[in-house]
């Protein structure tokens, strides 16, 4: 069994879904089945179940699942080994938001015990920039939120959060259980600076323009509600300081947690630090 036919089958087996599968694996479907056909050939035995809605992993597939897994995290032991004996092995990753998000916990945690050995930096960056520096060349991979513009990027979906609405304690409507879009058209926004990415601006601003100060990180978005009246949006699972209530948006799509790397980019330490994520965030 070759490591490509194998992601193969991981990427299946986690999407439960051929087309879902394809698309994360950035190839079309039908060489895809094909290379799970001949896999199932090669094993002697039917690896997934299939149904017009998707597939189920068989009582086989869900072995060869485990094992799968095994192997893959070994031949990348072996890959970032062999790396850093060649020289000093390191990867740079961009932070956008809470550095005490359990996910992002989680993840360093596993991070360290599966790469011991590689040195980590990692680049905090503002509201300005959700690829954290990943276009001009100042990380590697970057941990943040979506939606932004993913134009000759790869990302990876880690977790979704529903959004809430950031008011001062007094605020009247802070009272209430849940709120609409509607309910804020008459309120100042934030906004951020002029050049920003205008996909992320506009979820941010709850889809169509509006008009308040512009800031460039968290704290900026905290003082600007607290001293202007200013409506913020962010995600639940924060803790805020007193004097603060969030309060549930009904109509607005959750915030995607993401890790996101240059397309094309082949460095094994950012193949292995997207899949530590994506089961770090699945807990």
């Amino acid at each position: 069994m070759e490591l490509r036919t194998l992601r193969y089958f991981v990427a299946v087996a986690e999407e439960l879904h051929f087309g879902r599968a394809a698309t994360r694996l950035h190839m079309s479907q039908p060489p895809l089945s094909r290379a799970i056909k001949q896999l199932e050939a090669d094993v002697g035995a039917v690896l997934f179940a299939r149904s017009p809605v998707g597939v189920t992993l068989t009582p086989v597939g869900t072995v060869l699942l485990d094992e799968a897994r095994s192997l893959l995290d070994h031949a990348e032991r072996v890959r970032v080994r062999v790396r850093a004996a060649a020289g000093a092995a390191t990867i740079t990753v961009g932070i956008l938001g809470d550095g005490t998000d359990p996910g992002a916990a989680r993840l360093a945690a596993a991070y360290r015990r599966a790469h011991p050995g590689i040195d980590v930096r990692v680049r905090d960056t503002d509201l300005t920039d959700p690829t954290c520096g990943l276009r001009a060349g100042l990380v590697d991979v970057a941990l943040t939120r979506a939606p932004f513009d993913e134009t000759a990027l790869t990302v990876r979906a880690l977790r979704t959060d529903p959004v809430g609405v950031v008011l001062r304690a007094d605020d009247p409507l802070a009272r209430r259980d849940r709120l609409r879009l509607a309910d804020l058209g008459d309120r100042r926004w934030f906004q951020f600076p002029r050049g920003t990415d205008p996909i992320w601006q506009s979820y941010w601003n709850g889809g169509r323009p509006r008009e308040g100060p512009t800031v460039r990180a968290v704290q900026e978005c905290l003082q600007a509600v607290l001293w202007n009246g200013t409506v913020g949006l962010a995600p639940f699972g924060h803790d805020l300081p007193a004097g603060f209530a969030v309060v549930p948006l009904t109509d607005m799509a959750p915030s995607r947690v993401v890790a996101v790397w240059n397309e094309g980019d082949t460095n094994p330490l950012i193949r292995s630090f997207v899949e530590i994520a994506t089961a770090a965030y699945r807990h």
